[in-house]
């Protein structure tokens, strides 16, 4: 990731030497023509420097890179807050909930905000959190090969493996009061896609997720199954130092407040913890493809994304929908090649060969951006780009019909969440026949691009879990076997 220490700036590391020095410090460091006895807190210094420096983990439920920037569900809640400041966000990217939680107690960032669960605040000295924000419950996860646990007696012979002081650690002790026999093992500097791994690979029998967090991984290990849940809720919040400088963090919790109360932690919720819609025999076929399939292609992949300035991982995900990373793909239609281009698109683009797999992606690059400079110019991003991929898909007749629909309803035809409700009516008689472009399979360019940024997103995750290990295993594997490992990148 391009998210990282160094990337902090240079206002930020200010802010956080302030920070590491408040108190009788902050005072002596102060300019001497400061007279005033109240010295200015926290939040009107960051107001008054402009940068918001914040604390998380690169993964699929916190924050990572998507096609148009950072993305994440605990990136846009941090955007958001520091947009209503007025404040230029900057992430800090920590590996561990330890090393996270060892940051803010140095100061390395005003707060965390990285899926954290309250029970630390127990465990852990000079940190505090704000009002909960997410209350996800735990579940028991078991490999899809071994018989269905039910209850807790059936974990009792179980190899179960949980992260090591987290609050499932917590659960399953209490659970042990009433099931003296329950045993588990606790590992190390790890996290939720170690575990579900470790379940999916069969190094482990057991393990417990919260349910957010399975959502968010589970793509990538779909032998990993839920067997059923715990009474056991879970509290996510922010995590800030323990100082005398409330400012913060009482902004943050009027903030979280409002949120709850206005619906965007939902609409967060709704957008990167619903369930996606590639069902497991899918996700199976998928990610072997991507181990398979996918690495010949990644070269042509990154020229044409960096010729262009498209995330390649996108341009890989169309490909997959188009033709599962297939060089021979072709349909009935007489529409060939990685990115399946009709004969007529392929001329216009000034490309020789559709079938080339090169050629091909380039061309379906070129189409796509084409597209998307079409899109009417009050269509912001993200929806310009979802929308692209609509009229990739559809055409951009249809797509503007859609938008006609959509208007003439009372929606915001700029919104891809309007518009895909309306784009299935064009399937209609009483809807088309008033259309300029008449009919259309309305509903296959809503699919199509909710398939993409499934794909996309499993991509972006298989790819950061891929990053994390070989830099996990730099330190102990032969040297041949980590430059093996980065050539996946």
């Amino acid at each position: 990731m391009n998210v990282s220490r160094s990337t902090i700036h240079p206002e930020a590391r200010e802010i956080n030497r302030l920070i590491r020095f408040m108190g009788s410090c902050i005072l002596c460091a102060l300019p001497i023509l400061l007279t005033s006895s109240t010295p200015p807190t926290l939040l009107e210094r960051l107001i008054k420097g402009g940068v918001l420096p914040v604390i998380s983990s690169n993964g699929p439920s916190t924050f990572y890179e998507g096609p148009l920037g950072n993305t994440g569900f605990e990136y846009d809640l941090a955007y958001d807050f520091a947009d209503q400041l007025g404040l230029e966000l900057t992430i800090i990217d920590e590996d561990s909930p330890s090393s996270i939680i060892t940051a803010v107690q140095n100061g390395e960032g005003l707060f965390a905000a990285a899926g954290l669960s309250t029970y630390r605040g127990n465990q852990e000295a000079n940190i505090r959190f704000t009002t909960p924000y997410l209350q996800p419950t735990l579940q028991v996860i078991y490999q899809r090969s071994m018989l269905k646990p039910k209850t807790i007696d059936d974990l009792l012979d179980r190899d179960i493996a949980v992260i090591a002081n987290s609050p499932h650690v917590l659960a399953l002790e209490k659970l042990q009061q009433q099931h003296p026999d329950l045993q588990w093992r606790e590992i190390p500097d790890s996290n939720t896609a170690d575990m579900l791994e470790m379940v999916h690979t069969g190094r482990a029998e057991i393990t417990l997720v919260d349910t957010t967090a399975f959502v968010s991984n589970s793509v990538l290990f779909p032998r990993a199954r839920v067997a059923f849940l715990l009474a056991e809720e879970d509290n996510i919040a922010w995590l800030f130092p323990n100082n005398n400088d409330d400012s913060l963090i009482n902004a943050a919790n009027r903030y979280l407040a409002q949120a709850i109360e206005s619906g965007k932690i939902a609409y967060l919720e709704e957008k990167y913890f619903s369930k996606p819609t590639v069902n497991e025999g899918n996700a199976l076929a998928f990610v072997k493809r991507i181990e398979e399939r996918l690495p010949q292609w990644v070269p042509f992949f990154k020229d044409s994304g960096k010729e262009h300035n498209v995330d390649w991982l996108f341009l890989a995900a169309i490909s997959y929908q188009e033709s599962l990373w297939n060089k021979d793909a072709k349909s009935y239609t007489g529409v060939r090649g990685l990115m399946m281009l009709t004969n007529q698109t392929a001329k216009g683009l000034g490309v020789a060969d559709r079938t080339d797999p090169q050629q091909s992606i380039e061309g379906g690059a070129r189409y796509l951006i084409s597209v998307r400079k079409r899109i009417p110019e009050g269509v912001q991003e993200p929806d310009r780009t979802w929308m692209a991929l609509a009229a990739y898909n559809v055409g951009l007749g249809h797509l503007e019909d859609a938008r006609v629909i959509t208007q003439r309803q009372g929606k915001d035809p700029n919104r891809w969440d309007d518009v895909k409700q309306f784009l299935p009516l064009l399937a209609k008689p009483k809807y088309y026949r008033k259309t300029r472009h008449g009919y259309a399979r309305g509903w296959e360019p809503v699919t199509y691009v909710k398939r993409i940024r499934n794909y996309h997103n499993i991509l972006i995750w298989h790819y950061e879990n891929l990053r994390r290990q070989a830099a996990n295993n730099a330190t102990t594997d032969k040297p041949e076997n980590i430059i093996d490992n980065m050539s996946q990148l």
